[in-house]
């Protein structure tokens, strides 16, 4: 079993966004359980950090300014939202979310996949820079996405972990 998440390559095009040019993917193991992609979906979320949280404030008050979503802001009311992102698809190993904007289209799909006693949560995120303006967006919050993704798997392996030590 891996003790934190790992980055792992991701094949390009993609079913979730077949036109993406940037994609990362990071994976963690926790014990083998019922839970569904939806579930494990809205506990990775409930383990955002903090200082996440905060950054995400300070870039949802540029986004806003420059015209850009703040946060799935202009989505349709009938959609689920985990976090900020709204479902955009769903079954019981892979949840989609993410929303289109006018510098990029966005997507992260978590799945769950059985690998011997234990499950393999991945956290693929999946994006396709429409313009300069996407190309720079992705450098400068490149280096936070990979440390937000990666706190929160681990939250998540954390708790499970925890939950599956108890009698």
């Amino acid at each position: 079993m891996t003790t934190k998440p790992i980055s792992v390559p991701v094949r390009l095009p993609h079913p979730a966004l077949p036109s993406a040019n940037w994609a990362d993917r990071y994976e963690v193991q926790i014990p083998q359980s019922e839970l569904t992609a939806i579930e494990i979906t809205r506990m990775a979320f409930a383990e955002f950090p903090k200082w996440g949280r905060m950054l995400l404030r300070v870039r949802n008050i540029f986004a806003g300014l420059v015209g850009l979503k703040t946060s799935g802001d202009k989505t349709p009311r009938t959609l689920e939202m985990i976090g900020m992102f709204p479902v955009l698809g769903q079954t019981d190993r892979q949840v989609v979310l993410g929303f289109d904007d006018k510098h990029l289209d966005f997507r992260v799909v978590f799945d769950i996949a059985d690998s011997g006693g234990f499950q393999t949560i991945g956290a693929t995120t999946l994006v396709y820079r429409k313009i300069f303006l996407g190309k720079l967006y992705i450098v400068a919050i490149g280096p936070f996405h990979r440390l937000i993704v990666s706190a929160m798997l681990a939250g998540l392996q954390r708790k499970r972990m925890a939950i599956s030590s108890q009698p």
